[in-house]
């Protein structure tokens, strides 16, 4: 058996090539949230009203929006290269794949269901029964604390946190590498990310991180 069988993943800015899910959407129906993300970054608003703002935002621009209109914003996403390859090699070497994101969960599963994640855990948005978006959203994840659903995962596949791995790219992932064994930063935004870490990667192929994975793993394996 090698170190590691659970990999949790954050997904905006990792395996996306955007600074979040939400802000693909405001791109797409054309809309600022500049003022919301200031207000929240002030401690003026939390995380449940910042959500609700920048659904209002949405609904001001389409009122008829809907989760089919999400889904079908979603698919044109730009990824990061090496996803699939990642993935595999991971599931050969007898480890477990997870997102763990403060981003969409409409995003966040279909880059599960696509590329053969085990899991994932992301904020919803909220809809009627004919699927437009009621303003609401629900909180699943805490991005001042994702540390907390990196143990969720650990209890949720049976593992240890020294048998798992964090990947991330920005501040709010370092409470998730605080809960894992390793810890890496794919291109980190921040040099406060870069410092958390055991490792950083920079490139625009997440493949890459296999290189630190497999060699710990090998190693393990070899001592064994």
């Amino acid at each position: 058996m090698g170190n590691y069988d659970l990999v949790c993943f954050d997904m905006d800015g990792t395996l996306t090539n955007l600074r979040s899910s939400w802000y693909w959407v405001h791109q797409c129906l054309g809309v600022d949230n500049d003022s919301n993300y200031h207000e929240y970054v002030n401690g003026n608003i939390d995380e449940m009203e910042f959500m609700r703002r920048d659904i209002a935002l949405w609904k001001s621009a389409k009122p008829d929006i809907s989760i089919g209109d999400l889904i079908g914003f979603f698919q044109s996403m730009p990824l990061v290269d090496g996803i699939q390859e990642t993935i595999l090699c991971l599931k050969e070497n007898g480890m477990r794949s997870v997102i763990v994101s403060g981003g969409i969960d409409l995003a966040a599963k279909m880059i599960a269901d696509e590329f053969g994640f085990d899991g994932y855990l992301a904020d919803g948005v909220c809809s009627n029964p004919d699927g437009s978006l009621t303003g609401e959203g629900t909180l699943p994840v805490d991005l001042k604390d994702k540390g907390v659903n990196v143990l969720d995962c650990i209890e949720m596949y049976n593992t240890t946190r020294e048998r798992t791995i964090s990947i991330g790219n920005s501040y709010t992932d370092i409470a998730m590498f605080k809960r894992s064994g390793l810890s890496i930063a794919f291109n980190p935004t921040d040099e406060y990310t870069s410092d958390a870490a055991d490792h950083v990667v920079h490139s625009r192929n997440i493949a890459d991180v296999l290189d630190f994975i497999l060699e710990m793993n090998q190693s393990s394996k070899s001592i064994g």
